[in-house]
């Protein structure tokens, strides 16, 4: 895994009210441009990327299943922005640990708002992981944006979800804003378990680069 660390675009918007940076590896989903309605300029946009790609397909068959795909991506992206999430990028990185065999790692990062009680920041921050579900390693820490935790959980599909029963890793940064009325939570999922402690070390860089004012000046 890498440690290169990339500016996302929030950077530069001055009404993001949270800014980050991720290590080199992670790609952002665009979810404004996937979530656009129909007849807006973005969903046109949209339409005319995809279109050379799914002419590209060999067969309609294959050309159908690349539009079912997306819908059911569409989906998700829709899912997660209905609880609070503004930013979602995939991780690709090729095992670099000692005695593997560099196979390829995949991973889900996003960054999602909360609406939270009023109380002291330090206190929100223990509170999220202390009533988080059956959170472990959990973690106190003291970054520049301001107190914040983190913890981790490993989930496995029931039957009745008619998905492979993989485990999946999910470790969450929550990072209280300093109006105490709301959380940013940053999480990184992966079925790669045996990696959770790279992974924990990513979410943790990444946290500590997190900041809730602009860290450009104007020039």
């Amino acid at each position: 895994m890498t440690s290169r660390v990339l500016l996302d675009e929030s950077v530069s918007d001055p009404d993001a009210g949270i800014w980050f940076a991720v290590p080199g590896g992670f790609t952002e989903v665009p979810i404004d441009a996937l979530l656009a309605p129909p007849s807006s300029p973005e969903a046109n946009r949209l339409r005319e990327a995809i279109a050379p790609l799914a002419e590209a397909f060999p067969d309609g068959v294959t050309r159908q299943q690349f539009i079912a795909q997306l819908a059911a991506g569409q989906q998700l992206l829709s899912a997660l922005r209905e609880v609070g999430t503004v930013h979602c990028s995939l991780g690709v990185h090729r095992d670099d640990t000692e005695g593997s065999s560099g196979g390829i790692l995949h991973s889900l990062f996003t960054v999602s708002w909360r609406d939270i009680a009023w109380s002291p920041r330090s206190v929100s921050a223990a509170r999220a992981v202390a009533t988080g579900d059956q959170l472990s390693h959990v973690e106190y820490l003291d970054l520049p944006s301001g107190p914040a935790s983190m913890g981790e959980t490993v989930r496995t599909p029931t039957p009745e979800s008619g998905l492979a029963p993989t485990p999946l890793l999910q470790i969450y940064a929550y990072l209280p804003h300093p109006d105490s009325t709301r959380m940013a939570v940053l999480m990184i999922s992966t079925t790669a378990v045996g990696h959770r402690e790279q992974y924990r070390e990513i979410l943790r860089q990444i946290a500590q680069l997190t900041s809730f004012e602009c860290p450009l000046t104007e020039a």
